[in-house]
């Protein structure tokens, strides 16, 4: 998440840096060695099926023979681990989660209209058949996933969701990446890891059909399997290290401005975090602030190599120059903190999601507190894509109806083009129901 020079160079005396990215260009979106890897692996378990899957779970995550699907009662046993507290605190995202879902849905409304007399046409939204959920479970397990991907499905109607998530040293799922997933709606849940999970859903190995999408976050290896499987499914978006970005000025809090800005930078050591503000003051502090608060923080090795890789602090001479600089970025979390919060959430058009005032973070999406959507796109994608949604599980199919008296209205003008086209076959269909119509003046075509 760096500027373009091309899109940006008009507006080289107006803005400067505070401070740079360490490295370079944009952190690896793709590696040759995940890419070879990946495409092995895929072939491989296209080829060998569900042993193939099992022999990967084996070696990549010491699979101990076991039934990779978890029985109902395997579901409860570990969902009693959890502490009552964080079982309430995962049922409030689960709920606000499905809430904001089922409003979204709301808005997605089968129609109908008579474009000319004898012409109806309309669009029906219908869901996908089945989805597959990928729910990471590494060093940070992050628990509202599921509730951004099954949650959501399930709230956009889809029939069968199954879930994979990769298993823990002692071969036990994570007991609150589990429960969110069994709240939230999974049709059944698997301890499968990585591109073989993937996979097995992809391919119908799991005692299933294939499924038609796949949808969640992962490591590089996941991103990459979801790629190469598109086109045989559907996937969400192609999400590559979290982003955050901030637009501040004056009246802006420096602690709590560098606070977001390394609650999005300990995701991970490729993790971008950038700050535009119209105060060089309010940006000089904030650089102070953050060094401030890595020594105290406990993912520091994560968060500070992040920041010192990725990290920049852009000054820019005015709010609207502030504009033209994020829009470039098009970060993928977008807070706003400043004295013009709403002429700025009008004058900004590309990012995942926006977060309005000082009061709003984004940790509050991450853990599913604000019911909006966590997976967004990522690396300059938000200038083209918008997140996963509800609308990313609906197929809005369109249909017409064409009555009798319609047909001068289109078969004459398709005939004129299939002659030019010189599509003979094309234009017989239009021609035979002229000729059925001035034949047979009072019959319908059958």
């Amino acid at each position: 998440m760096q500027l373009d020079p091309v899109r940006t160079g008009h507006l080289s005396n107006r803005y400067h840096h505070l401070k740079s990215p360490a490295l370079d260009g944009p952190p690896a979106q793709r590696d040759p060695a995940v890419i070879a890897t990946v495409s092995r692996m895929l072939s491989e378990i296209e080829k060998g099926g569900i042993d193939r899957v099992m022999g990967y779970a084996a070696t990549l995550d010491h699979w101990d023979g076991r039934d990779p699907e978890l029985s109902s009662e395997q579901i409860e046993q570990l969902i009693d681990r959890i502490p009552a507290d964080l079982r309430e605190a995962l049922d409030v995202g689960r709920e606000r989660t499905r809430a904001f879902a089922q409003l979204s849905r709301s808005k997605q409304t089968d129609f109908e209209a008579e474009l000319v007399p004898g012409l109806v046409t309309g669009v029906r939204y219908i869901p996908v058949g089945r989805v597959g959920a990928y729910l990471p479970a590494g060093r940070f397990p992050l628990l509202a996933s599921a509730f951004m991907t099954v949650n959501v499905a399930k709230a956009a109607g889809v029939p069968s969701v199954l879930a994979c998530t990769p298993p823990q040293p002692d071969g036990q799922p994570d007991p609150a990446v589990l429960y969110a997933a069994h709240v939230s709606g999974a049709d059944r849940i698997f301890v499968l890891g990585g591109v073989q999970a993937l996979a097995a859903m992809a391919f119908g190995l799991l005692g299933e059909a294939p499924v038609d999408m796949l949808v969640g976050a992962g490591n590089a290896y996941v991103a990459e399997a979801k790629r190469q499987l598109f086109g045989a499914v559907a996937i969400d978006l192609l999400a590559g290290p979290s982003e955050v970005a901030v637009i501040a000025d004056e009246t802006a809090d420096p602690t709590l401005v560098a606070a977001d800005l390394l609650g999005q930078a300990e995701h991970g050591p490729d993790s971008p975090a950038a700050l535009v503000t119209t105060s060089e003051e309010l940006g000089r502090k904030v650089v102070n602030e953050v060094e401030r608060q890595l020594d105290e923080l406990k993912t520091q090795d994560i968060a500070r190599v992040s920041w010192t890789n990725h990290g920049s602090v852009i000054v820019a001479d005015s709010p609207e120059v502030a504009v033209q600089l994020m829009d470039d970025l098009a970060p993928e979390h977008l807070e706003i903190m400043t004295g013009r919060d709403d002429w700025y959430h009008d004058s900004l058009t590309n990012y995942g999601s926006i977060f309005l005032g000082s009061w709003s973070t984004v940790a509050y999406s991450d853990k599913g507190m604000a019911g909006s959507n966590h997976v967004l796109p990522t690396a300059g994608g938000a200038r083209h894509s918008a997140g996963l949604s509800v609308s990313k599980f609906l197929k809005a199919l369109t249909y017409q109806r064409v009555r009798r008296e319609a047909t001068p209205l289109l078969a004459d003008p398709v005939a004129t083009i299939s002659e030019y086209e010189g599509m003979a076959a094309h234009g017989a269909t239009a021609t035979l129901r002229i000729a059925r119509l001035e034949s047979e003046p009072s019959e319908t075509p059958s």
